[in-house]
């Protein structure tokens, strides 16, 4: 009850929520004003927006506000109804200094950073620079990294099927802060209809397992609330989308992330830091396509895939939008199961 009352809730919050929240974006025509994207060189992407031109300008950006509102909302909420009928909702409030203040601390910065970098995509302005954001959740990750360090005693991390952890010592600060940069930058696998919603929800389900199953409740309810939340954001992504995570969302999931792994790891004898590789699989391809097509075309002088990141590659060579979701989604099942049973183990 304590991990499916907050995933039912938020879920059904995200659904009331959404058709107001659609009708103001809407309303205010909260699209780019222009279509089109740059690549990573600055160069216009042209094999992407030739895919997605006609999809840039008409759908709305905040999508992941359904996703982090009903979250919030939902801690919010089972946490005043403990206050008020104790004996009945005590055990289902999950916002907890010990377990949750991190994540969810995480997850509004994101949102907020994301919120305002989506503001100025959609007044026509050019968004916050990459390099001002990867500033940002580096800085947020190094106070993360500095109070699992200094407050709660953590400087390892586990390895899978050995029975002491890596000793990282000072150097596990630098080691979370790339490693919540790494899995930011897997936040532009948003770029498919229901693609990212559907990712998402399956990481963050397979975590709410792992947590469960660490007697981490709260973290397990925490994970559960959240998939809950892009359960119902999915059910209007699902194309056509009616609007896009876009970077409220990312940004906000891909940093509570990092946080639940980091604290599903040794601090309670866990993997979850090791695992998080195998769960997200995902979002690293994402990356790992990103980085090897710009190697190749500074080493060899030509593109490794048609496009980056690599679900438009994909759909570049021919799938249609709706298999490369689907296909992503069954391996991102099978990833997370494989992942889980791991931590489990």
């Amino acid at each position: 009850m304590r991990i499916f009352v907050p995933a039912t809730l938020a879920f059904v919050i995200g659904i009331g929520l959404t058709p107001l929240v659609a009708h103001y974006l809407y309303k205010w025509k909260a699209w780019k004003p222009a279509a089109g994207k740059l690549a990573l060189d600055g160069t216009p992407a042209v094999v992407r927006n030739q895919l997605h031109e006609h999809k840039d300008t008409g759908t709305p950006f905040f999508g992941g506000v359904i996703v982090w509102a009903s979250v919030l909302i939902t801690a919010d909420l089972l946490s005043m109804l403990a206050r008020v009928y104790p004996g009945g909702f005590e055990s289902l409030a999950f916002i907890s200094r010990n377990q949750t203040w991190l994540p969810l601390m995480a997850l509004a910065i994101g949102a907020l950073v994301g919120f305002l970098d989506d503001m100025f995509e959609v007044s026509g302005r050019r968004g916050i620079r990459l390099r001002v954001r990867l500033l940002v959740v580096a800085a947020v990750a190094t106070f993360i990294a500095w109070w699992f360090y200094y407050k709660l005693g953590v400087m390892t991390v586990s390895v899978p099927f050995m029975t002491e952890p890596f000793l990282l010592g000072h150097f596990f600060i630098p080691f979370f802060v790339l490693v919540a940069l790494f899995i930011y930058a897997g936040g532009v696998i948003d770029g498919v209809d229901g693609l990212a919603g559907g990712i998402f929800a399956i990481i963050f389900s397979a975590y709410a397992g792992i947590a469960f199953f660490a007697g981490q409740l709260d973290i397990a309810a925490f994970c559960a609330a959240v998939s809950g939340g892009l359960l119902a954001f999915l059910w209007f992504n699902i194309p056509p989308a009616r609007f896009y995570l876009s970077e409220t969302g990312s940004m906000a999931l891909t940093m509570a992330l990092v946080v639940v792994a980091f604290l599903t790891d040794t601090k309670v004898g866990g993997s979850g830091v090791a695992v998080l590789p195998i769960i997200a699989l995902p979002l690293v391809a994402t990356v790992a396509s990103n980085v090897l097509q710009i190697f190749w075309k500074k080493v060899f002088g030509r593109k490794l895939f048609r496009v980056a990141p690599l679900h438009h590659h994909f759909e570049a060579i021919g799938w249609p939008p709706y298999k490369v979701t689907m296909r992503y989604w069954v391996v991102g099942v099978v990833a997370a199961i494989i992942g889980m049973s791991i931590a489990i183990l």
